[in-house]
């Protein structure tokens, strides 16, 4: 995916609606590494603004149901996104893809706190636990030189909504849980934003090896809490 139109639409989108943001170190994006990108996730302008914010495309992964929508699946596919698969294959598929993605030198970006904060939504400042899937795609995937890099998106201002009722995305994907109450899917536009780059996460031959043996599953825990804590501190920082 190095042609320009994810990136161009990402731009053309935030423009329409009237986005702002305010990005802040962004000297601490790596520039000669693989990259993996884990960001909180609170509005459907989050994958547009975070790939105009380092001026590169991005391939996202998105949730299932969305790759059901009628229009949304058409607008995920052009901005160089990928579903999640539902059922059993669904792990398989997001580490296969993401690999071959990452091998490529392609960005892939992640949100761990899944699709909850976009169905439910948080407050401005409130940061999810995070699903650890991403963690171990970082330590599986064979290259040398990948980097993970957290990214806060802490609204300013914004606009919450409706986006439609869950009955009707429920017949999309009746197995999704967060679908079979009442009530409407959220949606949250943003008005400015601010936008935080932590600090990069180099997955080394140590952390490799660490995970490999017996302390595999304390690695992937470290690895998905200092990601959520640098990204929980920024969106803490700015509710101040």
């Amino acid at each position: 995916m190095q042609h320009p139109i994810p990136l161009q639409l990402s731009r053309s989108l935030l423009g329409a609606a009237g986005i702002s943001a305010s990005l802040h170190n962004l000297e601490r994006i790596p520039t000669r590494n693989r990259l993996l990108i884990v960001s909180n996730h609170r509005s459907l302008f989050d994958a547009p603004l975070l790939m105009t914010a380092i001026s590169r495309p991005v391939r996202f992964v998105y949730h299932y149901y969305m790759s059901q929508v009628p229009l949304l699946q058409q607008a995920m596919m052009l901005m160089g996104a990928f579903p999640l698969e539902t059922g059993q294959g669904r792990q398989s598929s997001f580490f296969l893809k993401s690999a071959r993605f990452l091998q490529d030198n392609q960005v892939v970006g992640v949100f761990p706190e899944g699709a909850d904060p976009m169905v439910k939504v948080n407050a401005p400042h409130q940061l999810s636990p995070f699903h650890r899937g991403f963690a171990h795609l970082a330590l599986r995937v064979p290259v040398d030189d990948l980097a993970i890099l957290p990214v806060a998106i802490a609204s300013r201002d914004e606009k919450q909504g409706k986006l439609a009722p869950l009955e009707w995305f429920r017949r999309f994907d009746p197995s999704e849980a967060l679908f079979q109450g009442d009530g409407w899917h959220s949606a949250v536009v943003y008005r400015h934003v601010d936008v935080f780059f932590g600090y990069p996460l180099l997955i080394d031959k140590g952390l490799r090896s660490r995970y490999r043996g017996s302390s595999g599953a304390t690695v992937v825990r470290e690895i998905t809490q200092v990601c959520w804590s640098q990204i929980a501190e920024f969106l803490a920082h700015r509710r101040c």
